[in-house]
């Protein structure tokens, strides 16, 4: 099988939290027997063993597109965060940038798509990870029509990127006036929100959940574990309460633990300490070093049914004893109070915290049990697996 993937950015040093994870089933896929053709639609084409990286047609406008689009939401009127009509409105400053990439940028990822396609010959599939599908409307069916070709699309962000649950104020809003059906499938990393993207116009969906390469996320014999609590995430966003129920108080209320925190744009958090934030490679020895690894899912992803995100696969991969706040479908994947731990609220946290810190034992045999279940279930083989399972029942 070959596949052209374009992808949201291949450079790890770029703002957009999923690279990793498209490092990693890229990476899958080729572990597989997959011929992977990669172009990033933000950043450099960046070169890989696994992956053949294709030029981004529209890098120089591109970074210019990401200029005005921070300098119009900086200088045009948006709606009011949270205000009723937030979740199907866009603001005049998504309007302006929207229009930009239609005329601008469309064009130049039509004409390199259809190059791509004439030089391959064999190409058997295109997948857009995460790319704005509303800055490209009319290419899918223009190619697949032209080249008789499946083209899915992969949200990796659902349902946080849904129109009604009002995305990320950072991010993009991909959704309004893109048309769902020009792809022949769409994929995502959420059991329960196929049924929004069917409403919105998804003609075949699909569920691929994130994972964790065990290779990458494998446990490392640090030279003690000196960090009792550690959580390792970006911003309170859809997950503020759960931070101080979990951070805040209880690193104020257990005095002589240490808790520490690798991250950014986490508000007010107690006690706890700031570590480094240094590379995405640090992470490994920051996990290893800590006796429990905190995994604060945000609310948006919480609520929905198995709305995956990296966090789970990641800790479990390395081996970590879990502590998780309430997340709807969390089964699916870890069983409770074998593979980890979920708290309902500080006080609970607390209770669990000084209970699990007092028992090694039990504490290394959670975090063996994850990682024994990574192994077996929940690699990024095993999702590039579904990937490919599903592109084949549509060539």
């Amino acid at each position: 099988m070959k596949l052209l993937v374009v992808v949201s950015s291949l450079d790890l040093r770029q703002p957009f939290s999923a690279t990793p994870a498209w490092w990693q089933l890229l990476k899958g896929l080729y572990e597989l027997g997959v011929e992977v053709i990669a172009a990033p639609y933000q950043g450099a084409p960046i070169e890989s063993l696994w992956w053949r990286a294709e030029e981004n047609p529209a890098r120089i406008p591109g970074d210019a597109f990401k200029s005005l689009r921070e300098l119009s939401r900086a200088i045009l009127p948006a709606h009011r965060a949270g205000s009723a009509r937030d979740s199907v409105d866009e603001s005049l400053a998504d309007k302006a940038v929207r229009q930009v990439a239609h005329t601008v940028i469309a064009p130049l990822w039509r004409r390199h798509l259809e190059r791509i396609l004439i030089r391959e010959r064999d190409v058997d599939a295109i997948l857009f990870l995460t790319v704005p599908l509303n800055h490209l409307p009319g290419l899918p069916k223009y190619i697949s029509s032209k080249f008789d070709i499946p083209i899915f699309y992969f949200d990796g962000d659902v349902p946080a990127s849904l129109p009604n649950m009002r995305g990320f104020a950072s991010g993009f809003r991909i959704y309004q006036g893109a048309d769902l059906s020009e792809y022949t499938a769409f994929i995502s990393n959420s059991s329960g929100g196929g049924a929004m993207l069917r409403q919105l116009g998804a003609e075949n969906v699909h569920t691929v959940w994130y994972g964790a390469d065990p290779d990458v996320f494998a446990p490392v014999s640090a030279p003690a574990q000196d960090i009792d609590v550690l959580f390792y995430g970006h911003g309170r966003e859809y997950r503020s309460d759960w931070i101080d129920r979990m951070i805040t108080a209880p690193s104020k209320a257990l005095s002589g633990t240490r808790f520490a925190v690798r991250g950014k744009n986490l508000g007010d958090l107690g006690a706890a300490e700031q570590l480094p934030y240094l590379s995405f490679s640090k992470l490994r020895e920051y996990v290893c070093r800590s006796k429990l690894n905190l995994c604060i899912t945000r609310g948006a992803h919480a609520s929905v049914h198995a709305s995956s995100s990296s966090r789970p696969f990641e800790l479990g991969a390395l081996g970590a004893c879990i502590v998780a706040n309430p997340y709807l479908g969390i089964e699916e994947w870890f069983e409770p109070e074998q593979e980890l731990v979920v708290v309902n609220s500080a006080a609970e946290a607390l209770e669990r915290y000084r209970y699990l810190l007092s028992n090694d034992k039990e504490r290394l045999t959670i975090g063996r049990a994850a990682r024994q279940r990574v192994l077996k279930q929940h690699t990024f083989r095993h999702r590039a697996r579904d990937l490919i399972d599903i592109v084949k029942s549509y060539m």
